[in-house]
């Protein structure tokens, strides 16, 4: 962490329990908040992978073959 946050962290800390959570919540509910930008930059990707397809660059799979490959078993070590 910075400076700025090992600060805010150990004030944090001694804050009473309720106003911690309180705190925690107003963080939590700031990570929330929409990116524009990421936003944008995932409409464009998807857009560019439409077109990809569209264009035969790139080719569809099945969603079973997809599984298939990452599937995880279960096997005794």
């Amino acid at each position: 962490m910075n400076p700025t946050a090992e600060t805010l962290s150990a004030q944090a800390v001694r804050l009473p329990p309720d106003e911690r959570m309180a705190l925690v919540e107003r963080i939590l509910d700031s990570l929330d908040e929409p990116d524009a930008s990421l936003n944008a930059l995932w409409a464009k990707e998807a857009d560019d992978r439409l077109a990809a397809y569209r264009s035969g660059e790139i080719r569809a799979l099945a969603l079973s073959d997809v599984i298939a490959k990452y599937q995880v078993t279960n096997k005794p070590a």
